[in-house]
């Protein structure tokens, strides 16, 4: 049977986004005008300087939502604090660090908080709880979380890539809530945060005439990282919302983690900014930004089939097949190779 998320929470999700959408452009403006400018470079993919720093119109958009469903009583389970002023912590420490460039230590030390708070708001169990012991479950748990973090501010380095990708997952947790695969509590969150990051790609489309910034991608790693966690520490222990929780964010996961891996493996800082993850090599080979988004969210939608109708049915099966997914998505987006010419003509 169907399940529709109620009026409440599409309501809140069309105000978020129109928010997002509205705030977005009069940050916009005001970024511009203090100068608040991502300069370009040779690691950039722009030209020309772009105000950076978008992302405190979701911030801001997801924390009015926050507000107004609270206003309208809507599920208690839905609406806890605790999160959304992590969410808040999270952007003001990564605002500071757009404008000042912080040190990468309390950059963690303030996500590490936040995600010790999270897993507060859980109960004290983690996505591992039907499986491990809960030292191991909450320490396993906190460090995926922390990378997960992290590899959402890694992957934004091309226009409209982190809104497609926010969409993309929430939109899959929505599915899987409409098809009684997860919990409904996941509708208000799920929908209210793809809202926001819909509104802010109206502006961040190629070409981007705004950047999310650290303040936004840091907290939308958190925020998509405590939606993923939370469907998959309600599993009933089977393991099918922790395999669904980790094939919906494949693409990232595995773009990031292996680009990461090269990186570490050839002696070079992990932390240093560099242009040697998949889509960017595709957008330095010709690809259009939007192209590269477009076959993301494809391999996306693919994914989402998967964590619906083949993680019910097969765990491993539906990981290889994700993976198989990611790896056809890469393959799309390799350049052509160059015809060969005959020498003698």
């Amino acid at each position: 049977m169907l399940i529709t998320p109620t009026a409440i929470d599409l309501t809140i999700a069309a105000i978020v986004f129109g928010l997002a959408c509205i705030g977005t452009w009069i940050v916009a403006g005001v970024l511009t005008r203090r100068a608040v400018l991502d300069q370009p470079n040779h690691r950039s993919s722009h030209s020309v300087p772009i105000p950076r720093g978008g992302g405190i119109a979701i911030v801001g958009a997801v924390t009015a939502g926050w507000f107004l469903a609270v206003l309208l009583g809507a599920d208690p389970g839905t609406v806890s604090p605790i999160p959304m002023l992590c969410v808040v912590g999270l952007a003001i420490v990564s605002f500071m660090d757009d404008v000042r460039s912080l040190p990468a230590a309390p950059r963690l030390l303030a996500q590490a908080i936040a995600v010790a708070f999270g897993l507060w708001a859980f109960g004290g169990h983690g996505a591992f709880a039907a499986f491990l012991p809960r030292a191991i479950d909450l320490a396993l748990t906190a460090l995926c979380w922390l990378w997960f973090i992290n590899l959402v501010n890694f992957m934004d380095g091309i226009d409209g890539i982190t809104g497609t990708e926010t969409i993309s997952v929430t939109a899959g947790l929505v599915v899987l809530a409409s098809a009684g695969a997860a919990s409904t509590m996941l509708f208000g969150p799920s929908l209210a945060l793809g809202a926001a990051a819909a509104g802010f790609l109206v502006w961040n489309w190629h070409p981007a005439r705004v950047f999310i910034g650290d303040v936004g991608s840091v907290p939308l790693g958190f925020a998509l990282g405590l939606l993923l966690v939370a469907h998959a520490s309600g599993d009933a222990g089977d393991g099918v919302a922790l395999t669904q929780a980790l094939i919906l964010p494949l693409v990232y996961v595995v773009d990031a983690s292996a680009t990461l891996a090269r990186r570490v493996a050839r002696g070079e800082k992990p932390t240093e900014a560099h242009r040697e993850h998949v889509y960017q090599r595709a957008v330095q080979a010709g690809l259009r930004p939007g192209a590269v988004c477009l076959r993301i969210a494809g391999a996306n939608v693919i994914l989402i089939a998967l964590a619906l109708f083949l993680a019910p049915w097969s765990l491993w099966l539906s990981l290889v097949a994700g993976l198989g997914v990611v790896g056809g998505l890469f393959l799309s987006l390799r350049p052509a190779p160059l015809p060969c010419r005959d020498p003698a003509s």
